[in-house]
């Protein structure tokens, strides 16, 4: 007898642990479409068939899918590709403009998380900013530096520089979510003009370290956003008026790179993320799926990893009950982005490897 409740016992927390650590949830094909890419960092679609591709040292990408035809495109970007820095985010949007986040060379040694906006065009595109981080810092580390779009509003993540008490500081862009109009003016109901009297006028949320994922949610029409902690505290939340998430006064279960206390998780007065990973996944890219190639995972967030090569899935309809599923590890590299493809709902990645891949569920072979 005793023998069979030790075999139950060990049948159940199998069970348990591969809901919790991600059992299989979809038969699916990965194919690699190209490679040869240098630091490839963000994705993309024009329509189905084209993609832009940035990457890292300043090339904005041309890529045909049906054609194959890649090719690069000019522009008039003064980007200083140093660490983490250079041309990172790209946002193809409305048939006509192309919004970028980069690493501006400011002078000297210095540099700023800054966004620029140009028409689309396969042989050049003639960008002008319009927002630029301040202060310019030196060093390269912490740009954040994701884009999306939501009605008449750019969002935008900036990281703290790895200045750390910079987040807490809304005088200073750094370790802030920023919200303007798409054409770079400021919205007159931005938390600055809404009780925030000492706020930068662009800033919506401060508080946070290097954010290198956001997306606007389909289903609820909310920003999601994804941090990366220190040694420990990565989180996926949302991005809310005039909040603050907390660092460094929060350490988000983390730790510094030395082993010492940041702080606690959180604590009331902070904004609560909706999931942590300690230790540290290396959170990238994020996207909200809405599709029917993969139409279980309607409304759940897909999480990309630099540090364990992973795709993650989030079920957070019920922010004190989140499931997570680890759909597939160590297959493409180190995920820098995922983009969803127009019309067919496939999933696109790009890997830090120099590769773009595309992933289809194999119910439809």
């Amino acid at each position: 007898m005793k023998k069979f409740l030790r075999i139950l016992v060990l049948n159940l927390l199998f069970i348990l642990a591969s809901d919790t650590l991600g059992a299989k949830t979809e038969n699916f094909k990965l194919t690699k479409i190209t490679g040869g890419l240098k630091s490839p960092w963000s994705l993309s679609f024009i329509n189905q068939n084209e993609i832009l591709i940035t990457e890292k040292s300043g090339n904005i990408i041309y890529f045909n899918l049906e054609t194959q035809e890649l090719k690069n495109i000019r522009h008039n970007l003064k980007i200083k590709s140093y660490g983490q820095g250079g041309l990172l985010d790209i946002l193809y949007h409305n048939k006509k403009s192309v919004f970028v986040s980069y690493s501006e060379h400011r002078g000297n040694y210095e540099s700023s998380t800054s966004i620029a906006k140009g028409r689309f065009n396969k042989s050049k595109i003639n960008f002008k900013n319009i927002f630029r981080a301040e202060p310019p810092i030196s060093g390269g580390y912490h740009f954040g530096s994701r884009l999306a779009i939501k009605d008449n509003y750019l969002f935008a993540s900036v990281g703290e520089r790895r200045e750390g008490k910079i987040a807490q500081d809304p005088t200073k862009h750094p370790g802030s979510i920023i919200r303007i109009h798409l054409n770079g003016s400021i919205p007159e109901d931005n938390p600055k003009f809404k009780g925030k009297n000492n706020w930068l006028s662009e800033i919506y949320q401060i508080g946070i370290r290097n954010p290198q994922g956001l997306t606007l949610s389909p289903f609820d029409q909310k920003i999601y956003m994804s941090n990366h902690g220190a040694k420990g505290g990565d989180w996926f939340g949302e991005v809310k008026f005039g909040e603050n998430y907390g660092w460094p006064i929060l350490g988000w279960g983390g730790k510094n790179y030395s082993g010492t206390e940041i702080g606690p998780k959180w604590k009331p007065g902070f904004t609560k993320a909706i999931q942590y990973w300690v230790p540290s996944i290396a959170t990238s890219a994020i996207t909200i799926y809405k599709g029917e190639e993969f139409k279980e995972w309607n409304g759940h967030a897909l999480i990309t990893s630099l540090k364990d090569r992973s795709l993650r899935k989030l079920i957070f309809n019920d922010v004190n009950e989140v499931k997570e599923d680890i759909i597939f590890k160590d297959k493409i590299g180190r995920i820098r982005d995922i983009q969803i493809q127009p019309n067919t709902s496939k999933l696109f990645f790009l890997s830090d490897e120099g590769s773009l891949w595309k992933m289809e569920s194999e119910r439809h072979k």
